[in-house]
């Protein structure tokens, strides 16, 4: 650590009741900036001087301004041993052999930060997080790169590594310091493409004159502006979660003065604790994608709406879409989105057979790798359990409700479909202001705690609904449905959930359709008895045997 450099953080932290490290991180961001102005000033010609550049600023914020000496040995480690990995692994298990080395050492890593238990620290579990997704999709990168294109995915052809990047391309991929801290992750092939400035080129058929402008010889459009933008809001992102985190934190909810509230009351500071902790996430991800955008790396094309540059390459937030979101998965769907893309393209249709769809084991490969890589505190399973409810129970309930408000053939809405809006809006805010609540305290204690404090409402929803749709009103339903669409709608509506099935993964690991997986991995098993007596082998075994043997044999693999 540089010296005397903490001596101005403290001075700002007694004024703002903030610790240390939460400033000069935040700092860091802000610093990332003037530094992302200068890389892109870079000559194109000698992207070398990038590499060492980027490189030098991340040593600088790792040990200059935070002294994490373990930390940057632990990301040397990460990345050294999965690049040794990727050049000298010549199997189908390459990938996976990464995915488990990298989990596996930064699982270790997640454990020693709970032993310590001091949120107010910055430790380098954070950047590994980010890192992770961008090692394990090397891996998988460059094992794409070894097979025949006819075996790929066009996803896969536009990221295949044909050839393992020098050690100077591949350090400036895995410090790129306006990402490092906190992300946003994105694939090496994004890096390339940027570092070679091939990004920048027009596709065919664009017209040059709708090519963005740039300055001098630089051939990374201008970026200012909107990079501009990005630094407004995460500036007023921040302030507005140090001014709302004075009222609304996890002391409060936990002291004796809650409990003099009345319901509405504490439910209301339970939903501004969660949108508080929010406002720091949306702050953090803004400042780190507006630095991206200025070094010309956010850079996403043309947008054939507008003609002009798009620069959404490496969005991971969307805060009014979850603030007024009317399900869970546009709820989700929305918050770290880069993580979500991550799962789906490197988890969730890794482990699916070629010429078969996603089904039970991509949904619980997917679970299980996002609920590892957020850390082991009982706060995240307990929101990743009672989100997977609420998952089943928004899908029911958008399939059996909402057609009501809408024409017999599906095609427009009726007047009355505001209202189905501005409800399910209510009660998405309101069942996820319960279920993140976990997330925020971490500890099952102080969870438990704050749930009762507000009465299980969550809970006790969440069971009478799980009532409703085993009880006759999902028939009686179902059944005055298909009499007032005259089943006009009922094709759409399976089309559609189809689609949904194959191209959508569960957003942050949740199933997208948790009560349909188990009735796929039933029937499975009754496929299996069935084979079974056919061949005349032994079918004394019941499905709840079955299904735990599929269980077993599915963690084996």
């Amino acid at each position: 650590m540089l010296p005397y450099i903490n001596a101005p953080f403290e001075y700002a932290g007694n004024a703002l009741g903030a610790s240390v490290d939460e400033l000069k991180l935040i700092f860091s961001f802000l610093l990332s900036y003037p530094l992302a102005a200068i890389l892109k000033r870079i000559p194109d010609n000698l992207p070398w001087r990038k590499n060492v550049f980027i490189v030098g600023v991340s040593l600088f914020y790792l040990i200059g301004l935070f002294d994490l000496w373990d930390g940057l040995r632990t990301l040397i480690w990460a990345s050294g041993v999965t690049y040794a990995i990727a050049m000298f692994v010549d199997s189908p298990y390459m990938p996976w052999i990464g995915f488990a080395y990298n989990m596996g050492h930064m699982s270790v890593n997640h454990i020693h930060r709970m032993t310590i238990n001091d949120p107010g620290s910055i430790d380098i579990t954070g950047a590994q997080m980010v890192l992770i997704m961008k090692l394990t999709a090397f891996c998988w990168n460059v094992y794409d790169g070894k097979l025949p294109e006819t075996e790929l995915s066009e996803f896969q052809k536009e990221h295949a590594i044909k050839e393992i990047p020098d050690l100077l391309d591949y350090a400036g991929y895995v410090f790129f310091f306006p990402g490092l801290m906190a992300g946003p992750a994105f694939d090496y092939c994004d890096y390339r493409q940027y570092i070679s400035t091939s990004m920048f080129q027009l596709p065919p058929g664009v017209d040059p004159s709708k090519a963005p402008p740039t300055r001098k010889k630089r051939k990374i459009p201008r970026s200012g502006t909107p990079a501009a933008w990005n630094f407004g809001y995460g500036i007023l992102w921040i302030l507005a979660f140090l001014k709302f985190s004075a009222w609304y934190n996890t002391s409060a909810l936990l002291s004796d003065d809650f409990l003099k509230y009345g319901i509405i009351r504490r439910v209301w500071n339970l939903h501004m604790l969660g949108l508080t902790t929010r406002m720091k996430y949306y702050g953090v991800w803004s400042l780190t994608e507006g630095a991206c955008i200025l070094s010309g790396i956010g850079y996403n094309g043309i947008d054939a709406k507008t003609g002009r540059a798009s620069w959404h390459r490496l969005q991971n937030v969307r805060p009014w879409d979850i603030e007024t979101a009317q399900n869970t998965r546009a709820y989700l769907g929305n918050w770290n989105i880069n993580t979500n893309n991550w799962l789906r393209n490197y988890v969730y249709l890794r482990v699916t057979p070629k010429g078969k769809k996603p089904g039970f084991r991509a949904t619980l490969a997917t679970f299980f790798t996002s609920a590892f890589w957020h850390g082991f505190y009982p706060g995240y399973y307990m929101a990743f359990i009672l989100a997977s409810l609420l998952q089943t129970i928004a899908k029911n309930g958008r399939r059996l409700l909402r057609p009501f408000f809408l024409t017999a053939d599906g095609g427009s809405e009726t007047p009355k479909k505001r209202y189905y809006d501005l409800v399910t809006i209510l009660i998405t805010q309101l069942a996820f202001s319960f279920t993140v609540a976990p997330f925020v305290f971490l500890s099952f204690t102080g969870s438990i705690t704050v749930w009762s404090r507000v009465y299980f409402y969550c809970l006790i929803g969440v069971a009478v609904c799980f009532g409703a749709l085993n009880s006759p009103i999902k028939p009686q339903l179902q059944a005055q449905l298909k009499k007032r669409n005259k089943g006009k709608i009922e094709e759409v509506v399976k089309i559609e959930q189809a689609k949904e099935r194959i191209q959508r993964a569960p957003t942050l690991g949740l199933p997208d359709d948790p009560e349909a997986e188990m009735d796929e991995i039933v029937a499975e098993v009754r496929k299996e008895i069935e084979e079974r007596r056919k061949r005349g082998g032994s079918v004394g075994m019941d499905i709840r045997k079955a299904v735990e043997e599929k269980l077993a044999e599915f963690k084996r693999k």
